[in-house]
């Protein structure tokens, strides 16, 4: 699978070592200002590649499904955000989105968007930016407090594990649900759903988007065929449900999983979202 040229090279992924052992989990407070050295090349988190075709952002309607576009900023859309090591002047590697939480300050990405597996160490630098686009996010960045994963992820990246749930900081007195709203997170909601992703290429300052149906790749992995994510879309979210009315979808997966998301920019991968993706989230939520 494609990757972001990085320091070494393996996944990156946050953990959170947390004394109370629920067993099978791991979860640490990020210190910010701690740069760990080196993110690790793995999956789709971020080499860049060709652009995609821009759609009209006055456009009436997204483009054919499969086919990835260029979405208008909107309520949904500005959930989504890309992720950087420390602060904007790099790179962005991965896609992160705000997800419903008691604490209102949870996002959902790829496990190996947060832990470099070559050190055994956190990243511990991170920030998101929700609706970036051209060098602006219109909230500014978000530091990254905590990450909570499967601590089966962190001895061996088992692929069906490929899920974090990340804890920010506030910001000017908010958390980060106040200010954007969040989407809820879908457990076992079987292999055939038509789903948006949205996602960050690293080649882009713009967002694509994707509309397809997904189907069964194994037990424990969706795949579906949206073009044109390749590496720093890692992470994406695949939202089915969306409500208008309530301005919420469901985020049923995340672009991870089978080799770390794929290894053609066409075809993309993610862990199911099982009974282990559901402690995951209850965990994350008991640990903030």
């Amino acid at each position: 699978m494609r990757a972001l040229t990085r320091k070494s090279v393996l996944p990156l992924t946050f953990i959170v070592i947390v004394a109370a052992a629920v067993v099978g989990y791991s979860a640490e407070d990020a210190d910010i200002g701690n740069i760990v050295s080196g993110r690790s090349s793995f999956g789709k988190s971020g080499e860049p590649g060709q652009d995609p075709q821009d759609q009209d952002p006055a456009a009436t309607a997204p483009a054919d499904d499969g086919n990835a576009y260029t979405p208008r900023r909107t309520e949904q859309n500005a959930r989504v955000g890309a992720v950087f090591e420390k602060d904007e002047s790099g790179d962005h590697f991965c896609t992160a989105s705000v997800v419903q939480s008691p604490g209102r300050n949870m996002l959902i990405t790829a496990a190996h968007c947060a832990f470099d597996a070559e050190a055994g160490t956190t990243v511990n630098d991170l920030v998101f930016a929700p609706d970036y686009r051209d060098g602006d996010g219109p909230t500014g960045l978000w530091k990254i407090r905590k990450v909570v994963l499967d601590d089966r992820w962190a001895k061996s990246q088992d692929e069906d594990l490929d899920v974090a749930f990340l804890i920010l900081d506030k910001k000017d007195g908010k958390q980060i649900q106040d200010v954007l709203g969040g989407n809820t997170l879908g457990i076992d909601r079987g292999f055939d759903n038509e789903v948006k992703i949205t996602g960050y290429p690293t080649s882009r300052n713009t967002p694509i988007s994707c509309q397809n149906r997904t189907t069964k790749f194994s037990d424990t992995q969706l795949r579906i065929q949206c073009t044109d994510f390749e590496g720093g879309t890692s992470g994406s979210p695949w939202l089915a449900d969306y409500d208008p009315k309530s301005h919420t979808g469901t985020v049923i997966g995340v672009l991870g999983g089978h080799e770390g998301g794929g290894d053609e920019d066409d075809i993309s991968y993610a862990a199911y979202f099982d009974d282990d993706v559901a402690e995951l989230y209850k965990h994350a939520q008991d640990v903030d």
